[in-house]
């Protein structure tokens, strides 16, 4: 795998894998929908309700924006995923989870995992074996490697392979 540019590192707790989205309150499973945002998506995602910049990763022409929504609800963004091909890999570059989705009240479970998995899937069709490249927050290293099976490059810098790769895509069903 090349070397990828530097971004800033990545904190979303995984939170739990699940086999698509699970309502907290239920354990009800949903399917969801992964779609590619387009700039003029602009206006759905209002930036109030995110951490990050959407509108910033949107307007990168080398970046693709995707958004998660659960298909019984088509009009709540669940999450959302910023990659970048890299030639030999997915380089994940932001991902989060909307707001009520975050936190001890969140309303579902699986929204990381599934938005990773969806990564994996994109380096799959790509032809790069699943790869994906993540910078993690030193405080998450731990959490990554449990949680997605994901292995250390260099200090922060992470991967997720082949094998670990699959067994997420096969895991979210993508």
């Amino acid at each position: 795998m090349a070397k990828s540019k530097r971004t800033r590192p990545i904190d979303i707790e995984i939170d739990k894998l699940t086999n698509s989205i699970q309502l907290v309150a239920t354990g009800d499973v949903f399917n969801t929908i992964v779609t590619r945002a387009a700039i003029a998506d602009k206006r759905l995602v209002k930036k109030k309700d995110w951490l990050f910049d959407w509108h910033v990763e949107l307007a990168k022409p080398e970046r693709q924006v995707y958004f998660l929504q659960a298909e019984h609800e088509p009009d709540a963004i669940q999450g959302l995923v910023s990659v970048e091909d890299q030639h030999d890999h997915v380089r994940v570059h932001l991902v989060e989870s909307a707001g009520f989705n975050r936190g001890r009240d969140k309303k579902y479970f699986g929204v990381p995992g599934n938005l990773f998995a969806y990564a994996c899937r994109l380096s799959f069709d790509g032809g790069y074996d699943g790869f994906v490249a993540f910078t993690a927050k030193t405080a998450l290293v731990e959490h990554y490697k449990t949680m997605l099976g994901a292995t250390v490059i260099t200090k922060q810098l992470m991967q997720i392979e082949a094998h670990a790769a699959r067994k997420l895509v096969e895991q979210y069903k993508l």
